[in-house]
């Protein structure tokens, strides 16, 4: 089994806005192409237009209809990868070593080449952030695009994980949650983020900020249909006609 790093004097990781997210889908598109058009291992789409399409994604979104007595209903958006926990039991259940948290950043990897696909690591994760790879045969996880972040190739505005760079609404922050002062930090400071399932115990990086209170407006009394006028029934040859109408 592997064991754990001391704590990293960085820890590398997202914060995620509950409140900003509309549920665009451009992080999993961004990171999709990323992991399989540039520097990334592939990310295999098996039958892709057939009847039973499979895909490995790194990144997912998942969307839910919240509702409560005190406020209207509403749809919350909610991404979710890997969370690069500093407790991971993912990287502890691994027989092989390849599952690994890195000690000078704390992200969470895993090697390929020593993976023998045994889905232990799927099993352990509480929160469903790995997936198997129905082409390769070996186990896929975000890696916070470790292959951009430090590749000085790359400008220093892209120097950031793809789902973050494309993000249109902003809801997406990278940063290092051990430094109180980052920006990250700050962000989580000041909305209450927090934690994704805290009583697994296995200490998430990521962080998550919750959505804002919505505005509520009173709900005017639906309108009663008005009463149909009283009229005397009609005379003569109108009246003749509604008599014979009726009959039929």
């Amino acid at each position: 089994m592997t064991s754990l790093p001391a704590p990293p004097d960085r820890k590398l990781g997202l914060v995620i806005d509950l409140d900003t997210c509309v549920g665009c889908h451009a992080c999993v598109i961004a990171c999709k192409g990323w992991n399989t058009e540039t520097y990334g291992a592939p990310l295999s789409d098996m039958d892709a237009w057939g009847a039973e399409p499979e895909g490995t994604f790194l990144n997912r979104v998942h969307s839910f209809e919240v509702r409560r007595d005190d406020a209207p209903p509403m749809v919350v958006h909610f991404p979710k990868s890997c969370l690069h926990c500093d407790d991971a039991p993912c990287v502890t259940v691994c027989p092989t070593g390849a599952s690994h948290k890195r000690a000078e950043d704390g992200i969470v990897l895993v090697n390929e080449d020593a993976c023998i696909g045994c889905g232990l690591c799927a099993w352990a994760c509480p929160y469903g952030a790995r997936e198997m790879d129905a082409a390769s045969k070996v186990m896929k996880k975000c890696t916070l695009c470790v292959d951009r972040i430090y590749n000085e190739n790359l400008s220093p505005e892209d120097r950031e994980p793809a789902c973050v760079r494309t993000c249109p609404a902003g809801a997406r922050h990278f940063g290092d949650l051990a430094d109180p002062d980052s920006a990250v930090s700050q962000l989580v400071a000041a909305r209450g983020g927090m934690d994704l399932m805290p009583e697994q115990g296995t200490k998430p990086v990521n962080k998550y900020l919750p959505p804002r209170p919505r505005d509520t407006l009173a709900t005017p009394p639906l309108r009663q249909p008005a009463p149909e006028p009283d009229q005397a029934p009609a005379s003569g040859f109108l009246g003749w006609l509604d008599r014979a109408l009726d009959r039929l």
